[in-house]
């Protein structure tokens, strides 16, 4: 064979090879959120099944999101010494058998613990995924492959609403977790026999035990403490939360091998980035969340019907984040962000105007304007925080900026649990109590968009690539 032909099967084989990559982890980015979104819709089916009261159904969505922040960052730096292909697939195994026995709970004790045990699998499958896409695409193509990526985060929310919807009203809430179950086989099988290679460019170095669970203990407690408050045990937790994280970065800053690399937050673009990222999903969370809840219960509607309004948002992010990220591989990331970040205050702010009667028009408009600012900060800000660390980094990294997504959903959470506690208390939300409810709504769409101003600063502040 000659050179020209040589050269023509190695570019095939790298072709095929970083092909079944980008689908390998664009099918588990479309998975998460397409169970995510699916599970938001049916929360009032399943809090009329087991009579949850409004603080506890935030529960089924919280349990979730725990596991998912706690684990991100240890698996991350796991994933960056023993592999990341390997953490990926154990993840995506857990995952699975989670959502296999997820239909069969008959109690909300058994839901919400199978709900933490899919977090755990999610956790390391989202602290691998964006890292093996940076490792494997130059960075020229990055803002490329992270919108594609993004694209399948909001395709999945997309499909989630109108899917979860459709099934919880014909076939009841558990159907969710059984249409899964063929995406995630698909998953596996990708993951086990098409995706090559291995990725652990920190081979040989150490894992801190010692402050991982510093980290996993304190994480917990704070945000276990911030779903209590304001009751005086939350606020004693997230005091102790606080210290623990005091004594991980004391404990993290002397070790040799740290499991969070703490001078990675001396660069300016990605701490910003990360803190950005923070405040920007602190704030937007609980839409879904509350609009689902806001849908059924003030408005009326059937699952169906409130799954196809929900899903006009997460439709115009999948449409915009392809183009979103190839235009912050021209154009200064901290500038498109920005812009997105400014669309999203503007669209959540709008929301504080919700009355019982609100029109739907209204309602679709405003979440097609969040769409577009939602895939405009998004995949520009990934690509910030992916191309300011090294290689051996890109594990860790990409578990900080999925942390930054869960904590984002326990922080959102955990103001609409301090303001049902407050203002509706745990009881369920019955007729009596939606005119409480929608005034518990706007005062958190009112925090959210104070929040959202903060993120466009953060934003700003990040600097040049």
């Amino acid at each position: 064979m000659d050179s020209a032909g040589a050269g023509d099967v190695l570019m095939n084989e790298n072709e095929t090879k970083t092909s079944a990559l980008l689908v390998t982890t664009t099918l588990s980015s479309f998975l998460t959120p397409l169970m995510a979104s699916g599970v938001n819709i049916a929360l009032p089916s399943i809090g009329n099944e087991f009579r949850l009261d409004a603080v506890l159904l935030s529960w089924v969505s919280t349990s979730f999101a725990l596991t998912g922040a706690v684990f991100l960052v240890p698996f991350g730096r796991v994933a960056d010494i023993y592999g990341r292909k390997i953490i990926f697939q154990c993840g995506m195994v857990i995952f699975t058998l989670s959502a296999l026995l997820l239909p069969f709970s008959t109690s909300v004790t058994s839901l919400i613990l199978l709900r933490l045990s899919q977090g755990f699998g999610s956790s390391m499958a989202y602290s691998t995924a964006v890292a093996i896409l940076t490792s494997a695409f130059p960075p020229g193509e990055r803002g490329k492959v992270m919108g594609i990526n993004v694209a399948a985060v909001y395709s999945g929310l997309s499909l989630g609403p109108f899917i979860g919807g459709f099934l919880t009203q014909h076939f009841g809430w558990r159907s969710i977790f059984i249409f899964s179950l063929p995406f995630c086989l698909v998953v596996l099988y990708y993951a086990f026999w098409k995706l090559k290679g291995e990725w652990a460019e920190a081979k040989g170095e150490k894992f801190d035990l010692t402050g991982s669970a510093i980290y996993s203990i304190a994480l917990i407690a704070m945000m276990y403490g911030f779903t209590l408050l304001p009751t005086p045990l939350g606020v004693w937790l997230i005091l102790i939360g606080s210290l623990g994280i005091l004594a991980f970065i004391k404990w993290e800053l002397k070790v040799k091998s740290p499991v969070l690399d703490l001078n990675l937050f001396r660069d300016r673009i990605f701490a910003f980035s990360n803190l950005a990222a923070l405040i920007h999903y602190s704030a937007t969370f609980s839409v879904a969340f509350l609009l689902s809840l806001y849908l059924q219960y003030t408005k009326g509607l059937g699952p169906q019907s409130a799954g196809l309004i929900l899903v006009s948002q997460p439709v115009v992010m999948a449409l915009f984040s392809p183009f979103a990220g190839r235009v912050s591989d021209r154009i200064e990331p901290r500038i498109v962000a920005s812009i997105g970040m400014g669309f999203v205050m503007i669209g959540v702010f709008f929301f504080v105007f919700l009355e019982e009667k609100t029109a739907l028009p209204y309602i679709i408009a405003n979440l097609i304007l969040l769409g577009f600012g939602f895939a405009f900060f998004s995949s520009p800000n990934a690509n910030s925080v992916m191309g300011s660390v090294e290689k051996k980094s890109l594990g860790v990294a990409s578990g900080i900026l999925s942390t930054m997504r869960q904590t984002k959903q326990m922080f959102s959470m955990g103001i609409v649990t301090v303001i049902f506690s407050i203002y509706i208390g745990r009881v369920q939300i019955t007729p009596e109590y939606y005119p409480l409810f929608l005034k518990s709504l706007k005062i958190v769409f009112l925090l959210s968009a104070g929040l959202c101003m903060g993120a466009i600063f953060a934003s700003l502040s990040r600097g040049k690539r």
